[in-house]
């Protein structure tokens, strides 16, 4: 894989339809390599690339579904499995991309998340640990 910086974001997107026929929104990024010029030399004007976008990072971060989490009186809050029974947990979170998001406190690693609580879920109903 090649390494760069992005340069620029531009600030108008665009919808392009796929070759399924889905709308799809774009956004034009332009990057400056940073691998070695050998790396990337032989890509030509208008080439087309895949990428993705690393913008942030942190090592030993907890982190749970962002699916696992609700809103209760202006707090963000999680479903924890004790003792078979569903506790609501309020939970600070951190960094998220839309599919995991970072905990900053209110939970510990090794604690069972009940990931997309239904509305039949609430504290203190009792729940069964399942593995997918």
């Amino acid at each position: 894989p090649l390494e760069g910086v992005v340069r620029l974001i531009e600030p108008i997107g665009f919808t392009k339809v796929s070759a399924l026929g889905v709308e799809e929104q774009r956004v034009w990024v332009i990057a400056n390599f940073t691998s070695p010029r050998e790396q990337w030399q032989r890509l030509g004007d208008a080439y087309r690339v895949e990428a993705h976008f690393i913008l942030w990072h942190k090592k030993n971060v907890l982190q749970i579904p962002s699916s696992s989490l609700f809103r209760y009186q202006n707090d963000w809050s999680v479903f924890i499995i004790e003792n078979g029974q569903a506790k609501r947990q309020a939970v600070t979170i951190g960094q998220r991309n839309g599919l995991i998001t970072q905990i900053v406190s209110g939970l510990k690693e090794g604690q069972s998340v009940i990931n997309h609580p239904s509305n039949l879920v609430e504290d203190g109903v009792s729940v069964k640990k399942r593995s997918l």
